[in-house]
């Protein structure tokens, strides 16, 4: 089901920007199993799945430090934190794969978006192709890799990470490298994601938004709502293909 809140101008987009976990897979147990094993190693309770699903997005070293206060209120010291977060990286990077997998539909959205994209570009129009990347706050090599293996990466541009730039979503700064990579717009870019995060990253660079309420944090999009909300990978085709183009 596709809601329009705000009309996009499809026909005139130029850059589909994707965020990774919560969008284009599924990744929440092994990030939960990774935040348990962390916590165990430093002697800390485990936390429900459910609580630690509500501090993705953010990056991982803002899951670490939320998932070590979960239990007192106080967040750990820096030394702490720095030995926490290596373990892990270095945990979630042997574990990456155990149970994370694409959402049912993404990989046939992917290609039919890319058929869209071969048919506008062997039309007349005066624009170029399409282009799509990945805009993730995860570390980039673990993103990079998890999209290799599931087949993804074939499909995109650039796959950015949360250490990919000096700031992370919502600043704009790597939204804005993907727009001058692509040679678009703001008004020629949209941002699809899962959370508040990734609308506002789109609206702080002058971008669309599409919320996509099967992911991670879809509660958080009625907080800073986008302008197109969708329930599953298979209505990005209908909401970002031109009425003209017969898929």
């Amino acid at each position: 089901m596709i809601r329009v809140l705000r009309p996009v101008p499809v026909d005139r987009l130029k850059l589909l920007v994707f965020d990774l976990d919560g969008t284009l897979i599924d990744s929440a147990q092994d990030l939960c199993n990774s935040v348990n094993a962390t916590l165990e190693r430093f002697n800390r309770p485990h936390l429900t799945d459910e609580i630690i699903a509500t501090y993705i997005g953010n990056g991982a070293l803002t899951l670490v430090r939320r998932a070590f206060a979960a239990d007192d209120g106080i967040e750990p010291g820096e030394e702490l934190l720095a030995e926490a977060y290596k373990y892990f990286l270095d945990y979630y990077r042997e574990h990456k794969l155990d149970y994370t997998y694409a959402y049912e539909g993404v990989l046939e959205a992917l290609d039919a978006l890319h058929k869209v994209h071969d048919q506008l570009e062997s039309s007349e129009r005066t624009n170029p192709a399409r282009k799509m990347a990945v805009l993730t706050n995860k570390p980039v090599r673990p993103a990079q890799a998890i999209c290799e293996a599931l087949g993804l990466a074939p499909y995109f541009l650039n796959i950015y990470g949360g250490n990919s730039f000096a700031t992370k979503k919502p600043d704009p700064e790597g939204l804005l490298a993907l727009m001058k990579e692509a040679d678009a717009s703001p008004e020629e870019t949209v941002m699809i994601g899962d959370s508040q995060v990734d609308v506002q990253t789109a609206r702080n660079a002058g971008a669309w938004s599409i919320g996509c309420t099967f992911g991670l944090a879809p509660g958080s999009l009625e907080l800073i709502p986008p302008d197109i909300l969708v329930d599953s990978p298979v209505d990005w085709t209908a909401a970002l293909s031109p009425a003209k183009i017969d898929l």
